[in-house]
């Protein structure tokens, strides 16, 4: 069940971090890869041999998640080579942390141009092509973040809130014609995105906090977006799993025993 031999994927972002572990596993299992990339090129050419040594195809385009004509071209590329898309993961982010009354404007757009509205340009793509060829998988790369919140996220929190409700609606409105529409949230995890924000007291706070006693890594987020995206999840939609070690439902704090 976890076979996507002759599947169609497209992933945004996909040059390391999640993405690219995403993009690896979906072409282990058989897929088609096409991705975008912003501006790491070498991570991004990198991404592509791994994907082309698991003995798959990659198209690899530079873009701005962002802007609408560039996801419609990636999927137009997808389409033109392959002759459709099975699979579309949004994963495309930035973090950005800082106190809402110190955010600006142009800092509060510019997060959510690629956080939120590259995923409703990516949602929109996919599932009118989808739609039309009778059925797919979507999958939404949210963040845990959502369910406990942090301070100084508030932008990138109410990207990923959006995204969740975006997910739970899509999927009721595409189920009918044979598309899942679920969430990825993934908790603390070692990624370039991460790099600056995650100090090393941070680190040891988050190895306190999570139950599993460690920080993830992005092939642990890539198995739960592979599920998502294979014939396993066929009778799964408008959900969101939580991959975070157990921090979010860790509500300890040493209670004294009878």
């Amino acid at each position: 069940m976890i076979d996507l031999t002759g599947k169609r994927a497209v992933i945004t972002g996909a040059s390391q971090g999640i993405g690219a572990a995403a993009a690896v596993a979906l072409a282990r299992a058989g897929a088609k890869v096409a991705f975008d990339f912003k501006s790491a090129s070498a991570e991004a050419e990198r991404t592509a041999d791994e994907i082309r040594a698991a003995g798959s195809e990659a198209i690899v385009a530079q873009g701005d998640c962002g802007d609408p004509a560039h996801i419609d071209d990636l999927a137009g590329e997808a389409v033109a080579a392959w002759g459709g898309i099975d699979v579309w993961v949004n994963n495309a982010a930035r973090l950005f942390v800082r106190p809402l009354v110190e955010t600006s404007d142009e800092e509060w757009h510019g997060l959510l141009r690629a956080n939120l509205h590259g995923y409703f340009y990516g949602c929109r793509a996919a599932a009118m092509r989808m739609s039309r060829a009778g059925g797919g998988a979507i999958v939404n790369v949210t963040s845990a973040a959502r369910v406990l919140a942090v301070p100084g996220f508030s932008a990138y929190i109410a990207a990923k809130g959006a995204i969740e409700a975006l997910t739970k609606t899509l999927a009721l409105e595409v189920a009918a014609q044979g598309v899942t529409v679920n969430a990825v949230a993934p908790g603390a995890i070692d990624t370039p995105l991460n790099a600056n924000a995650y100090t090393p007291e941070v680190r040891r706070t988050y190895e306190h906090r999570i139950p599993a006693g460690r920080i993830g890594t992005a092939e642990e987020v890539a198995g739960a977006v592979l599920f998502f995206a294979t014939p396993a999840a066929r009778y799964v939609t408008g959900q969101e799993l939580v991959v975070d070690g157990g921090l979010t439902v860790n509500g300890a704090v040493g209670h004294a025993q009878d």
